[in-house]
């Protein structure tokens, strides 16, 4: 507003503008320009603006993490092509691009995008049928999966669905992603021993590696398995090593030297090198819901492991990422995988550590990477040829091994035997009916545990205990005491259709508890911050309930967002009748009780209706309200928390 004032001043009519001034307001609108551009670059393409911050002392760090992670992303792109149904090249570009746009439009300086295990077996299973083994047929389908998935991730990115990532428990996250793990290590035995493999279900896989493991080609199978072990020791002993860079050169060098091409172990053949040529993708009719359909699956899947891989990292490093911008970055990743011909990508979990192990400090190592690996895809493809398809098994098995968390299965069966089932069924799920029906469970899954545990939420009778302010759980308190006829009852939820049915009969259940016949019931809403229509018609339900026994129903602490709802559970007849109907704490209901009592000649023993603290101290409340920087202090939902300031009672 100064600067605008200064500006109307200086060109106030009658007034001429000088030289200097007319200089000095073209500096102030060009700094204001820069500014608002600062701002929308860092809300667009944060990656850009900390590039622009570049530091020289960063450089040594990011270049070796740079070349370290394509080290390993560049075998593991090729291994990971087989699991998506496509050719070694297209791993690679799926492998490239998408680093330098999350360089760009990513929140995490640690992350490195690339191809998942998750992503392309789900690819996989999607494609496969579609395409009925027509090779040009899958890949156009491939593409348009590819931008899908990508537009799918803008959308919500530009609607901030950040929170999607949270949709999927960690148990179900957990028991999914160990069932694809399962899924993976099976399917590469057959690759890994060189036998064929016709079978496509998991538990017939099994019974056909019986049936078939005497059929291995033993040239092929003694080089995969002494590939797996190298490759198993390099990250038990030796972990900062580039193990699957390691494995597969070594391979590679053991092929071309004693020409195990020619004695029957399956190579890659003709990698093309050179740029992709970008293609756009057309959306036919009769696949689209086939299309949208996987494309939803991998965001939901992809997106909760990988931004759960971010946070991870950004935790370490003393830094917080947007979920909502790792949306806009993760859609320019698959945006760009998708017209450089490549297939789905996420957060890649083995590469980030990697990349963070070996220090890299900012987003410029996956532009490092990145040009390292198109380095090698334009001048040094042709050695590629000779890379056995056995040793890239081998890189997938270790990473499926990787993938699979028994330890957090342990943790969840001592911590919780009903999520630790619910884990198990997902990855039986995914096992019996498939990658994407998995999805599917772990989705349903996830909403049954939601609702499950939302429909039974915990609630208190409440009373005093002696030496604590505020009101608290009987049962935690076996000496807190209550006042005859007055039930204290807080239900700790939301109020909403799945529960509201819960707190009616437990209500009831605490009605009949008592020794002494209640004749009021409040209820204690602090912990409701939600109410709908059922909730709401269901307090109007047990308030005439209640009536009809004889007892008088009202609400204490209601949160002043949700008073217009709460009015809504009492007639305007009643509003008239009642001076009030709801009270801003605890503490104005019970005197009001006992006022009502005493107006009755049923005054309890021991209390003053007047001043129900008269004869027990621990019912008084403070007289001088808590500072600042004690409320600051205090724990959130403190049970022993004293009254809160709410609204003004109406008829007050």
């Amino acid at each position: 507003m100064l600067h605008a004032d200064k500006q109307a001043t200086r060109l106030a009519p009658g007034k001429p503008v000088s030289d200097a001034n007319r200089m000095e307001m073209t500096t102030m609108s060009v700094h204001d320009t820069v500014r608002k551009l600062r701002h929308l670059i860092r809300k667009i393409a944060p990656g850009i603006l900390a590039l622009s911050e570049y530091r020289l002392s960063w450089l040594s760090w990011d270049l070796a993490a740079g070349l370290s992670v394509a080290a390993i992303a560049l075998p593991v792109g090729m291994a990971y092509a087989d699991l998506a149904g496509v050719l070694p090249v297209i791993g690679m570009y799926s492998a490239i691009f998408p680093l330098f746009a999350y360089a760009l439009f990513g929140s995490s300086r640690q992350l490195i995008t690339g191809p998942d295990a998750a992503t392309c077996i789900l690819v996989a299973a999607t494609l496969g049928p579609l395409a009925g083994g027509d090779p040009e047929h899958y890949a156009a389908l491939l593409l348009g999966l590819t931008v899908m998935t990508g537009l799918l991730y803008l959308f919500a990115g530009v609607i901030r669905l950040g929170f999607i990532a949270n949709f999927l428990s960690q148990p179900i996250l957990t028991g999914y992603l160990n069932g694809i793990a399962l899924l993976i290590m099976v399917g590469q035995v057959s690759k890994l021993l060189g036998y064929t493999s016709t079978e496509e279900q998991f538990f017939r896989k099994i019974l056909e590696f019986f049936q078939r493991v005497d059929q291995s080609h033993w040239p092929t199978a003694a080089l995969g398995t002494g590939m797996l072990l190298v490759l198993m020791l390099i990250i038990r002993y030796q972990p900062r090593l580039p193990g699957a860079f390691v494995v597969v050169g070594l391979a590679t060098l053991l092929v071309a030297g004693f020409g195990l091409d020619h004695q029957g172990v399956t190579v890659l053949g003709h990698v093309p090198g050179g740029l992709p040529s970008i293609v756009l993708p057309s959306f036919h009719h009769g696949v689209f819901n086939d299309l949208f359909s996987a494309a939803a699956g991998i965001v939901l899947v992809s997106f909760t492991s990988g931004v759960l891989t971010a946070k991870s990292f950004a935790r370490r490093n003393g830094y917080e990422i947007n979920a909502n911008q790792e949306l806009i970055g993760f859609g320019a990743c698959n945006l760009a995988s998708g017209l450089a011909q490549g297939f789905p990508v996420t957060g890649a979990d083995s590469r980030t550590a990697v990349n963070n192990a070996m220090g890299g400090k900012t987003q410029m190592v996956g532009l490092i990477a990145g040009g390292a690996m198109l380095l090698v895809l334009v001048f040094l493809s042709s050695p590629l040829a000779y890379v056995p398809t056995t040793a890239l098994a081998a890189v997938i098995l270790v990473s499926a091994m990787g993938l699979f968390d028994l330890a957090d299965l342990r943790l969840l069966y001592r911590m919780s035997y009903r999520e630790f089932l619910m884990s198990v069924g997902t990855t039986l799920g995914v096992l019996a009916l498939g990658v994407l029906p998995g999805v599917l469970l772990a989705v349903a899954l996830s909403l049954i545990w939601l609702l499950s545990v939302g429909s039974r939420p915990h609630d208190a009778v409440l009373g005093r205990a002696e030496g604590h302010r505020g009101f608290h759980n009987i049962a935690d308190y076996p000496d807190a005491r209550t006042i005859p006829g007055l039930l204290l009852y807080r239900f700790d939820s939301d109020l909403v259709f799945y529960n509201a049915d819960y707190m009616k009969a437990r209500v009831r259940a605490a009605v009949a508890a008592q020794k002494t016949p209640v004749k009021w019931v409040v209820l204690d809403a602090s912990a409701i911050n939600v109410i709908d229509v059922t909730g709401l018609r269901k307090l109007y339900e047990l308030r005439e309930e209640l009536a009809a026994a004889g007892v008088s129903f009202y609400i204490a602490r209601v949160k002043r967002h949700l008073g217009r709802f709460f009015n809504e559970a009492f007639s305007k007849k009643q509003r008239k009748k009642s001076k009030k109907y709801r009270f801003q704490t605890l503490k104005p209901a019970i005197k009001a009780f006992l006022e009502e009592q005493q107006a009755r000649g049923l005054t309890l023993p021991g209390t003053d209706a007047a001043d129900p603290a008269s004869h027990d101290p621990e019912w008084r409340e403070p007289v001088q309200p808590p500072r600042m920087e004690e409320l600051n202090r205090m724990p959130e939902n403190r049970e022993d928390e004293g009254p809160t300031r709410m609204e003004q009672t109406p008829g007050k």
